[in-house]
């Protein structure tokens, strides 16, 4: 955002900043870059994993059940942050 107190008649002094070498950056084996092959392993590990994972559902069932849950710091938290964020609703242009 450019505020209105910032003066547009000022540009950037190109001489005061020291140009500093670039170096290369080491990066690990495999990093940024994807291939067909990794796109396959990916696949063949989902479809490996159940579609339904009955220890999640259990840990589901349970929490569901539990009277005390979530918190009441875990509710205080959320509600602030419903309090905190912004209304999208209101056209603010």
């Amino acid at each position: 955002m450019i505020h209105s107190t910032s003066p547009s008649d000022r540009t950037a002094r190109t001489e005061a900043i020291a140009p500093v070498p670039q170096k290369p950056v080491e990066r690990g084996p495999g990093a940024d870059h994807f291939t067909a092959e990794h796109s396959a392993a990916l696949r063949a590990a989902l479809a490996a994993q159940p579609e339904i994972r009955p220890d999640v559902v259990a840990r589901g069932k349970a929490l569901a059940a539990d009277p005390s849950y979530p918190s009441v710091d875990i509710l205080r938290n959320v509600a602030a942050k419903f309090i905190a964020s912004p209304d999208l609703t209101i056209d603010e242009s």
